[in-house]
């Protein structure tokens, strides 16, 4: 991309902030350049953040009627998918994906516990149970 042509439509999901992108300059070298966003790239991030909240208030409900742990509402209400939580948490996919089932998070060890705190940014005492 051109270094004129770098967006600066600005992007609300950005909150005012810019980011560093990548552009060629006049003499055709690679350099940073500030960009506050564009319109596409700002539709698109709302609808995942939809998404994730639509998630997180159906896992609520799921967490409620004892059909679901309350790590599934932590991950997504973290903004978190199970690949994330994955990969922030050093367990498997698939120890991640049983652990958000009632019966075998009610089994997790206290150091296990600790990894998934650390890895949503809550205490233990939050992260099992709902706000």
């Amino acid at each position: 991309m051109d270094l004129d042509a770098v967006p600066q439509e600005g992007n609300a999901t950005l909150d005012g902030h810019a980011k560093l992108m990548y552009a060629r300059d006049a003499q055709g070298r690679v350099v940073t350049t500030r960009s506050r966003g564009w319109e596409a790239e700002e539709i698109v991030t709302s609808h995942a953040v939809d998404v994730l909240i639509e998630q997180a208030r159906d896992a609520r409900e799921r967490v409620a009627r004892g059909l679901a742990s309350p790590l599934e509402y932590w991950m997504y209400e973290r903004r978190m998918d199970v690949a994330l939580l994955s990969q922030t948490s050093g367990f498997w996919q698939w120890r991640v994906r049983r652990h958000l089932k009632p019966k075998h998070f009610a089994a997790l060890s206290a150091k296990q516990l600790a990894r998934y705190s650390e890895a949503l940014g809550l205490p233990v005492s939050t992260l099992q149970g709902l706000p």
